[in-house]
């Protein structure tokens, strides 16, 4: 690399160090240099500015399968056959258990999420009573993710104390529409922009490989600041027998970890948060991603593919150099 590259290079990470936020046309460039010094000057970038406090949340299937909606990845859209257990919605013992089990483990967040388009009636009000009943059971901080949510049911789940609300942009805007055609990212926005109105914090993020070029992942890392996520949890793609991305061949290691570089020059201090996928990475490359990154993580089970063990979690963040 030049010292005209090097020096440009060091002027994004200063920029994004003072709190300045990047061009897009910046953000674009990151894709120009050695992934290696990228990579350094994201670590930079993500000690100065996210606390050492790893943070961790763990999900709950609160509704499973038959989903109105075609998004190509998912197991639980009922346009596809794939085997996922399908239910109206998870037994309160069940999930008053699982919420207990992580505040246990230490896990900061618990949040259920529900397939369909919406949640809403008396599914909801179940669902809200059950995030109160967790919250006031544990004092474990409370999210949900039940879909494309008005201002009404969004006001539901703040008055049952949930403070975060969970809703992806999953993917570029250029390639959404190539990946689900039942709604759309404006749609999702609307949602996003209602629950930041009633307060709550919002958690938005998406997959990364499921065909898209690396253009395109920079391109979602920009779209994401439309919503401004204080959470952008990052899951890798596990392609699922009977979806129409079954056969997707796997992004390699190195563009993950790029992807969630160039993620911390966009979203300096904002929480990069591994989410389904990243069982399939070695112990090497998730510390790689911790580094330059990552510093939250969805904690055990995930919706339809297995997590890891929260213990196994714990020792490696721990490794990586955060506390927990």
């Amino acid at each position: 690399m030049s010292e005209f590259d090097l020096a440009e290079l060091n002027r994004l990470k200063v920029k994004a160090l003072s709190g300045e936020e990047l061009s897009d046309e910046d953000v674009y460039s990151l894709m120009e240099y050695p992934s290696a010094a990228v990579r350094d000057a994201a670590a930079e970038i993500t000690k100065a500015l996210c606390p050492r406090q790893f943070d961790s949340c763990s999900i709950v299937n609160a509704r499973s399968g038959s989903c109105s909606e075609n998004c190509k990845w998912c197991a639980q859209s009922r346009h596809y056959t794939t085997g996922c257990n399908v239910y109206p919605i998870i037994d309160e013992k069940e999930c008053m258990e699982a919420a207990h089990r992580n505040a246990r483990c230490g896990i900061r967040r618990f949040s259920l999420v529900a397939s369909g388009r919406a949640v809403t009636g008396k599914a909801l009000q179940s669902m809200a009573a059950m995030l109160r009943r967790a919250k006031e059971e544990t004092g474990i901080f409370t999210c949900a993710s039940m879909g494309l949510l008005g201002r009404d049911e969004l006001q539901q789940l703040w008055d049952a104390g949930v403070r975060r609300y969970h809703c992806n942009l999953e993917t570029a805007p250029s390639y959404f529409t190539h990946m689900c055609t039942t709604h759309t990212i404006e749609d999702k926005l609307a949602t996003i922009e209602i629950a930041r109105e009633i307060g709550f914090e919002v958690c938005s993020g998406g997959i990364i490989g499921m065909g898209e070029s690396a253009r395109q992942r920079v391109e979602f890392a920009l779209a994401l600041r439309r919503a401004h996520p204080h959470s952008i949890p990052i899951n890798i793609l596990s392609p699922i027998k009977g979806t129409p991305l079954e056969d997707t061949p796997a992004i390699s290691d190195d563009e993950i970890i790029d992807t969630i570089a160039i993620m911390r020059f966009a979203h300096p201090a904002v929480t990069l948060r591994f989410a389904g996928g990243r069982a399939r990475l070695s112990a090497e490359v998730q510390a790689e991603c911790m580094r330059v990154g990552i510093n939250g993580g969805l904690m055990g089970d995930m919706l339809t593919t297995v997590g890891s063990k929260i213990s196994e979690d714990i020792e490696a963040v721990r490794r990586a150099g955060y506390e927990y």
